[in-house]
């Protein structure tokens, strides 16, 4: 029952504002600003670590960074929005637990899969309705198979850049008829001002952060538009951004959101943002 609301819940939205692959309108940043009606949680799922040698040699195409290593996080994060739950990208490969894999200059680890976190909670992958990617990469994409039942919300770049690779996590939305939802603009996720996904593109051409409003107040969630709170003052940008123009204009971008919306910004890999949010079971609200 609760997920047949859920999915009623989605369809209304979607049809208020976007359906598969045709994009999404623009969403302004003082669009509903208000709390949504519904009660909405927030929570931190870990969902791995990644150790670079040479932080600034990789991360930044100008080499902006202090010279020698730093430790990323790779976090993940689950919405309720009533009696909705959302999942927002998914970490490294469950393949991964236990183990370190050199990925060329990074070294991944994954402590605890999503599925054994989700379970501290008495959830499970199928309980999850909605689940959002901000882009394509592994690191945020290595579990999203493990939930084929959810609605998956992804740029439509990175969704179609990954067809016919042999590491496309999204096989089981390629199906005729699955649960898609891919833009190439901001997105309202479910039609009501409270979770909004921003198109930022420049780490990858479909990439996004999300918005999040509590009753406590609202939650940015980057992305990989920052690897770190240094990045916007020094504008950096990864050696393996797609666009380097598109990827300051979405630094700058994220920069006024954060302003103009008032929201609590949380970087995605920075190790000292994991503390502003609890961890599931555990919930912001």
């Amino acid at each position: 029952m609760r997920r047949m609301i859920a999915a009623a819940a989605l369809v209304l939205a979607a049809c208020n504002q976007v359906t598969a692959d045709n994009g999404a309108q623009p969403v302004p940043a003082n669009e509903a600003a208000a709390p949504a009606a519904v009660p909405m949680a927030l929570s931190r799922i870990d969902c791995g670590r990644v150790d670079v040698a040479d932080f600034t040699g990789v991360f930044s195409d100008k080499k902006a960074y202090p010279a020698g290593p730093r430790q990323l996080a790779s976090s993940c994060y689950l919405i309720r929005h009533g009696e909705t739950v959302m999942v927002w990208d998914t970490g490294f490969s469950i393949d991964l637990k236990g183990k370190k894999k050199d990925l060329g200059g990074l070294v991944a680890s994954l402590d605890r899969t999503l599925p054994e976190q989700l379970a501290d909670g008495g959830l499970e992958p199928a309980d999850i309705d909605v689940l959002g990617i901000s882009h394509s990469h592994g690191d945020h994409t290595g579990q999203a198979a493990l939930m084929p039942a959810a609605r998956l919300i992804i740029g439509k770049a990175d969704f179609d850049g990954m067809l016919g690779k042999k590491d496309d996590p999204f096989g089981p939305w390629r199906k005729v008829g699955a649960p898609l939802t891919t833009t190439e603009g901001d997105l309202d996720v479910f039609g009501d001002g409270s979770v909004i996904a921003y198109f930022l593109p420049g780490h990858t051409p479909g990439h996004m952060a999300l918005l999040v409003r509590l009753k406590s107040g609202p939650v940015l969630l980057s992305g990989d538009v920052v690897h770190g709170h240094d990045t916007l003052a020094l504008k950096a940008v990864p050696t393996f951004n797609t666009d380097r123009a598109q990827s300051i204009a979405s630094m700058e971008r994220f920069e006024r959101l954060a302003k103009e919306t008032g929201a609590k910004v949380i970087i995605q890999h920075e190790l000292q943002d994991i503390a502003k949010l609890p961890a599931f079971p555990q919930a912001a609200e």
